[in-house]
């Protein structure tokens, strides 16, 4: 049979392992501090190391590694010292529960859950379903209504009512005047004669029309729309601004007319 390790056996094994990691560390001329920067560890483990004080190490897992650590710095035979480690598995941790619900406690949420869940969906069903009741009932109230006889009386009523002629007063209150017709918008219209490009900008700076025309054809743009036109080959073409007929020639440079809409909707040439 296998003894069973425990914390004393395991430190008596590795009594002698601190001797030899000190003399070993002073023969190579190497201080504590030295050490403990190689391995990346604290000094006071490297102490504790030489004086075989375990108890301070931790674990006997970890005292195997700097054991192992420190012998191969020195350069140190390792395997006859890890031999002699007689150092027990650690054994993982217990995962203990330290909450527990009872099972009827458990059920009872469980079906309160459920319970929460279906008054939710009652709340919302229910208004529903008398809206759409009422909504029905309703209905069909006024198809009733419409379905129903109609009294022969009252239908008899009704037609010596209109038979029975009706006084008509003159009444003294003045007529109101007739308002005349609105003034049609002001209006750009464009007719082409010959072949002839034309660009307009709108008043928000966008280009509202950009296009190559062909005789034969007219264009309308409501004024309040328009900021710059520029036509070209305008001796092709025929304006008008609200009716009265515009020359593009007279207002050319090298055959192209560009035009600007005043502040009071008027189209006049471009600088």
């Amino acid at each position: 049979m296998t003894p069973t390790s425990h914390p004393d056996s395991t430190h008596e094994a590795l009594a002698g392992c601190g001797a030899r990691l000190r003399s070993a560390r002073e023969a190579a001329g190497l201080s504590i501090d030295d050490v403990a920067s190689r391995l990346h560890m604290p000094a006071r483990v490297v102490q504790s190391l030489e004086a075989e004080d375990w108890s301070r190490l931790g674990a006997p897992v970890f005292v195997r590694g700097q054991v192992r650590s420190y012998s191969r710095l020195l350069g140190l035979t390792t395997a006859p010292i890890m031999d002699a480690l007689t150092v027990g598995q650690v054994e993982p941790a217990r995962l203990v529960s330290r909450t527990h619900i009872p099972k009827a406690q458990w059920w009872a949420e469980q079906i309160g859950r459920r319970l929460v869940y279906i008054v939710l969906t009652l709340s919302l069903v229910i208004p529903v379903w008398v809206a759409t009741r009422q909504h029905l009932a309703g209905t069909a109230e006024g198809v009733a209504a419409l379905d129903a006889p109609v009294d022969p009386s009252s239908a008899t009523a009704t037609a010596e009512d209109g038979k029975t002629p009706r006084t008509v007063v003159a009444s003294m209150a003045p007529v109101p005047a007739v308002q005349p017709p609105a003034a049609p918008a002001a209006e750009i219209v464009l007719r082409t004669k010959g072949q002839t490009w034309l660009e307009v900008t709108a008043t928000d700076g966008s280009m509202l029309d950009k296009t190559l025309l062909s005789a034969g054809v007219e264009r309308r743009y409501a004024a309040a729309q328009v900021r710059r036109m520029t036509i070209g080959n305008a001796s092709a073409v025929e304006l008008e601004d609200r009716g009265r007929a515009i020359d593009p020639v007279a207002h050319a440079r090298a055959n192209v007319a560009r035009f600007e809409v005043s502040s009071d909707g008027s189209l006049v040439a471009a600088d």
